[in-house]
């Protein structure tokens, strides 16, 4: 039971920090000028990608976590 409520922990705390992360890459994309797609380099474009993909991937980051707690407590 414990463990369960230890994910619960690391999903709500994940879920909040990504609030803090959001202002940060949108920051990041204006000064990077990504919406100008035509005026910037081919590495400005690929570090916009980058950038762009960082919220979504802190999503599954802690989803992965939160799933192999608890199922390390299922499958134990």
């Amino acid at each position: 039971m414990l463990s369960i409520w230890f994910a619960i922990f690391i999903f709500l705390a994940g879920m909040v920090f990504i609030n803090f992360l959001i202002p940060d890459v949108s920051n990041a994309r204006v000064n990077m000028d990504c919406s100008n797609v035509a005026g910037i380099s081919d590495g400005s474009k690929m570090v916009c990608l980058i950038v762009d993909v960082v919220v979504p991937y802190w999503i599954l980051i802690v989803c992965s976590v939160v799933g192999g707690v608890v199922l390390d407590k299922v499958l134990t």
